[in-house]
């Protein structure tokens, strides 16, 4: 397990930015420092999003069910897969941003959408 995942309880932030929006723009501060809004199109985030979510499914590739279930217990293992999961949530923030979506928001509306869609079958 990571030293990170380590000293702080589940639900303890790690940092100062904790919301989406400060997220996003502290995102696009660092891209205008470098000035790369030019290539943060819908296109070219979307194609950027898909990358590293394809980074992310490479660590798992050839682990077995067991295998990927402890693959944060491993100090290597678990700094990879939670680099490249801040690499999708900041390419899918960024993407958000430049189409004006709320992130949050959708997400609400679409857990209430599959809520109706799948009932529960058991309480």
């Amino acid at each position: 397990m990571s030293e990170a995942r380590e000293n702080r309880q589940p639900d303890e932030p790690r940092g100062q930015d904790r919301d989406v929006r400060a997220l996003q723009r502290r995102l696009a501060a660092f891209a205008a420092a470098r000035d790369w809004q030019p290539y943060h199109t819908p296109k070219n985030l979307a194609t950027a999003l898909s990358v590293e979510a394809s980074e992310l499914v490479e660590i798992f590739q050839w682990l077995t069910p067991e295998e990927s279930a402890r693959v944060m217990e491993e100090a290597g293992s678990a700094a990879r897969v939670e680099d490249e999961v801040a690499d999708v949530l900041a390419y899918l923030l960024q993407f958000c941003e430049v189409l004006g979506i709320d992130a949050l928001a959708a997400l609400a509306a679409k857990i209430e959408r599959n809520e109706v869609r799948f009932p529960a079958t058991r309480r």
